[in-house]
């Protein structure tokens, strides 16, 4: 794939999570693609990122991932963005970097750096009530 392609591809990911299309989102991944945020255990494959969604979509009423910059280096696509969202928790605005690998128009290994604190106290939990525990 070229540069341009794998941009488009991440993109249509963005544009996916933004409409919270949570199908869309999964159907971008490859049948057995990562997503790790990286300070917890990694989701392999379709099914266990659909069901990591579903947690995150509970409640959730409005999702704006504000790209701050993207780019491509060494066949990868890094993103610099702004995850802004709102549900019964209030309103939580993330700083977070994402490292995606896309290969035959599907993200194969999707990596997440943010501050997982405030993530968690966004959507009301905090580390021993994490997203793990469901």
């Amino acid at each position: 794939m070229t540069d341009e392609e794998r941009l488009r591809v991440v993109q249509r990911m963005v544009d996916a999570w933004n409409t919270m299309d949570w199908d869309g989102i999964v159907s971008l991944f490859a049948p057995d693609g990562v997503l790790h945020s990286v300070m917890q255990e990694p989701l392999r494959g379709r099914e266990a990122i659909g069901e990591r969604l579903a947690l995150l979509a509970e409640g959730l009423t409005h999702l704006d991932l504000q790209i701050h910059a993207m780019g491509v280096i060494n066949g990868r696509v890094f993103l610099e963005r702004r995850d802004v969202f709102d549900n019964a928790h209030g309103h939580t605005e993330v700083p977070v970097v994402g490292v995606l690998a896309v290969e035959d128009g599907l993200v194969t290994e999707w990596l997440e750096y943010y501050d997982r604190a405030t993530l968690l106290s966004g959507f009301g939990r905090t580390p021993s009530t994490d997203f793990d525990a469901a």
